[in-house]
């Protein structure tokens, strides 16, 4: 199972993409970068794979973001403070899954 979701563009020569797949028999959510160059055209190894049993926080944590953090001060007529350390919260993974080593396809 592989399906794109989606792509950002990064620069001139990279894109983010964003996609479903089923690598090892793990199903998740995989964001990689995408390279088009003279010398090389494809995934790099640069990227995070999401779990399918993490994706409920990881989407939590996303829908968390609002927009309004997002701007810079120079975007943004009001200042608002940042966030708190304490605030932030993390993924918690299985070893297992930190060992595997992303696909270059």
């Amino acid at each position: 199972m592989e399906r794109d979701i989606g792509k950002l563009k990064k620069n001139d020569f990279t894109d983010i993409v964003i996609r479903i797949d089923d690598f090892g028999g793990k199903p998740g959510v995989t964001i990689r970068e995408f390279v088009t160059g003279e010398r090389y055209t494809g995934f790099t190894k640069s990227g995070v794979k999401i779990s399918a049993a993490d994706f409920p926080k990881f989407k939590e944590m996303i829908n968390s973001v609002k927009e309004s953090e997002l701007k810079s001060d120079t975007e943004s007529t009001t200042s608002e403070s940042k966030p708190q350390q304490k605030n932030q919260k993390t993924l918690e993974a299985n070893d297992e899954e930190n060992s595997d080593e992303m696909p270059d396809y």
